[in-house]
C-alpha cells in the first residue's frame, strides 16, 4: 500500500473539522492588514511627516528592534510593511503551527490516528494532509492580504509580495510544526518546540534589526520573519528572497517526511526518560502533580521571558533621542498606552507588548487540565480521593502564581540590562519588575475566561486562543486604527496602568482580581457538576 494513500479522504476530513477556524484566521488577517494599511496612511498623511518618520524611526534600536526597518515611506503599503509586518508574520506562523499539530500530533494522541490508520491509510498521509492544509491556509492568508492591499490602491508589486512573504514565513512554521510533531510523543511539547522556534526567530530578528552596521545584523538573515523584512513589499523587492523560505520549508518538510517512518505510531523520536522506581512524596497530593507536569513549561517560559526582556532593555536608552527629535513618533507611542517621560513611555509600551505574551503561559497552565482530561489521564486521578476543586485549582495556582514569575523574569532581564547602560541596576531591576507584575491581573483575566469555558464548554476551549490574537490586535493597533473606547475596554490590559511612568492605582487592579476569581470560580463550579470526558 502507497504510503499517501488516503491523503485526499483526510485533506477533506480537515477542512471539515477547520471550516470555522480557516476562515476566521483568513478573514480576520487579512482585515486587520488592510484597516492597518489605511489608518498608517491617515496618521501619516504628508510627506514632510513620512520623511521626519523615515528619518528617525530607521535608525533608532528602540524600534528596530520592535517593528524592524522601515525600507519605505512614501507609501501608505510601506509604512504598513514597517508597522505590522513582524505581528502579521508572527500571527501566521502560529496559525501554521497550530493547524499541523492539530492534525497529526495531537490526532495521534488521543487515538483517533490510531483507529484511522486500521482503514486504508498510508503511514504518511496524515503528515501530508495536515502540511496540505496548513499550507492552503497560508496561502490564503497571503492571497487575502494581497487582494485587500490592491483594492485599496497599493501597487500590484509590492501588495503580492506583503502576501507571499506572509505564505512564505507561514510554510517555514509548518515545516517546524511537521518536524516538532515527529520528535514529541505530546501536542503539548511539539507545540512548545515549534514556539521555541518562533521565539528564536523573532529575537534572532529583533538583535540583527537593533545591532546596526557595526554589530551583528546579519542576525536578521537567521530567522524567516526576517525574511519577510528583507523581502521589502513596497520598496523595490527582493523577489530572490522568497527561495530561503522555500528551500528552508522543502528541507523541515522532507525531514519530518524521513522521520515519521521512523517512530511508532503514537510515540515521539524524543526519548522518554523512565521515572523514578518510586514516586516522590510530593506527587500524593493535587498540588505536587501539577508542580510535576507544569515546572518545565514555567521554566521554559520564563527563562524566554527573561530574554526577550533583556533585548528591549538593551535598546531603551536609544529611544529618548528619537522621540525627541520627531513628536509625531511620540504621540504615537503614547496612543500605544504610554505616558511621561519618554523611555519611560517605551518602556511601558514594551512592558505591555510582554504582558500580552505573558498571558499564552497563564491561557496554557490553566487548560492543562483539559489537556489531560482528552488524553484520558483525568479520570485515574479523580477516581482516587482526589476532590476535583483540589485537581484543578493545583493548576489554577500556576497560571496565577506562574503567570506573576514570567512577568517578573521579563522584568529582571529588562532591568538588568537597562540598569547597566544607565549606572543603576538596583533601581530599574525593582522599577521594572514592579511595572511589569502590574500586567498580572489582566493576564489572570484571560486565564479565569479559559478555566470557566473548561469548566462549562470544553468544547469551546479553542476560543480563547482567538481571544489572546484579538487582545494583541486591540493592544498594538487599537489606537491606530481609531477603534472606540468600548472596544478597546473589552481588552483587560486596557485597564492597567501605565508604568513605570504612572502613577499606579489600586481600584482597576482590584477589579480585574474580581473579575479573574469570579470566572475561575465559575470554572471550578462549571467543573464539579459536569462529566469528565
Amino acid at each position: 500500500m502507497s504510503a499517501l494513500v488516503g491523503t485526499g479522504a483526510l485533506i477533506r476530513l480537515a477542512l471539515r473539522r477547520d471550516r470555522v477556524l480557516l476562515p476566521v484566521w483568513v478573514v480576520c488577517l487579512a482585515g486587520v492588514t488592510v484597516a492597518t494599511g489605511s489608518a498608517v496612511g491617515e496618521l501619516y498623511g504628508t510627506a514632510e511627516s513620512r520623511a521626519l518618520l523615515a528619518t528617525t524611526a530607521s535608525g533608532n534600536p528602540a524600534f528596530l528592534a520592535l517593528l524592524g526597518p522601515l525600507h519605505d515611506s512614501t507609501t501608505a503599503g510601506g509604512l504598513l510593511a514597517w508597522r505590522w509586518g513582524v505581528f502579521g508574520s508572527l500571527l501566521t506562523a502560529l496559525a501554521a503551527m497550530s493547524l499541523v499539530t492539530r492534525h497529526t500530533r495531537a490526532e495521534e494522541e488521543t487515538g483517533r490516528l490510531e483507529l484511522l490508520g486500521a482503514t486504508a491509510i498510508g503511514r504518511r498521509a496524515p503528515l501530508a494532509a495536515a502540511v496540505s492544509v496548513s499550507a492552503l491556509a497560508c496561502a490564503l492568508i497571503g492571497a487575502a492580504c494581497a487582494l485587500g492591499l490592491v483594492g485599496m490602491g497599493e501597487g500590484v508589486a509590492g501588495s503580492v509580495a506583503f502576501g507571499l512573504g506572509f505564505a512564505a514565513v507561514g510554510l517555514v512554521f509548518t515545516a517546524v510544526g511537521a518536524v516538532t510533531a515527529q520528535l514529541s510523543a505530546t501536542a503539548r511539547t511539539a507545540n512548545a518546540l515549534a514556539g521555541g522556534a518562533l521565539g528564536a526567530a523573532y529575537l534572532l530578528r529583533a538583535v540583527g534589526d537593533a545591532a546596526g552596521e557595526r554589530g551583528p545584523s546579519w542576525l536578521t538573515w537567521l530567522s524567516p520573519i526576517g525574511w519577510f523584512e528583507q523581502l521589502r513589499p513596497f520598496a523595490q523587492e527582493r523577489w530572490w528572497v522568497l527561495p530561503l523560505a522555500l528551500g528552508l520549508a522543502l528541507a523541515l518538510v522532507t525531514g519530518a517526511w524521513v522521520l515519521v517512518a521512523r517512530r511508532d505510531l503514537g510515540g515521539g523520536l524524543l526519548p522518554t526518560r523512565p521515572g523514578a522506581a518510586r514516586a516522590p512524596r510530593s506527587l500524593g497530593s493535587a498540588l505536587g502533580l501539577a508542580w510535576r507536569l507544569q515546572r518545565g513549561m514555567l521554566l521554559g517560559w520564563a527563562l524566554g521571558m527573561f530574554v526577550l526582556g533583556a533585548v528591549y532593555g538593551a535598546v531603551a536608552r536609544g529611544v529618548e533621542e528619537m522621540l525627541t527629535s520627531n513628536p509625531l513618533l511620540a504621540q504615537l507611542i503614547a496612543r500605544m498606552g504610554g505616558s511621561g517621560a519618554l523611555v519611560d513611555v517605551y518602556l511601558a509600551s514594551i512592558l505591555g507588548v510582554v504582558g500580552l505574551f505573558s498571558a499564552v503561559y497563564a491561557v496554557q497552565a490553566a487548560l492543562r487540565p483539559r489537556s489531560e482530561e482528552i488524553a484520558l489521564r483525568a479520570e485515574p486521578v479523580l477516581a482516587t480521593p482526589v476532590r476535583r476543586t483540589r485537581w484543578v485549582a493545583g493548576h489554577l495556582l500556576f497560571a496565577t502564581i506562574g503567570n506573576a514569575v514570567v512577568l517578573a523574569a521579563a522584568g529582571l532581564g529588562a532591568g538588568l540590562v537597562h540598569g547597566l547602560r544607565v549606572g543603576d541596576v538596583g533601581g530599574q531591576v525593582a522599577r521594572l519588575v514592579g511595572a511589569a507584575l502590574v500586567h498580572a491581573p489582566a493576564a489572570w483575566v484571560v486565564a479565569g475566561l479559559a478555566l470557566a469555558l473548561f469548566g462549562l464548554a470544553p468544547k469551546l476551549v479553542p476560543a480563547c486562543w482567538a481571544v489572546l490574537v484579538l487582545l494583541l490586535v486591540l493592544g498594538q493597533l487599537g489606537p491606530l486604527l481609531q477603534l472606540d473606547r468600548w472596544a478597546m475596554d473589552l481588552s483587560p490590559f486596557t485597564h492597567v496602568p501605565e508604568v513605570p511612568g504612572a502613577e499606579v492605582s489600586a481600584t482597576p487592579l482590584v477589579w480585574l482580581t474580581v473579575v479573574a476569581a469570579a470566572l475561575a470560580a465559575v470554572g471550578l463550579l462549571g467543573f464539579r457538576r459536569r462529566d469528565v470526558g
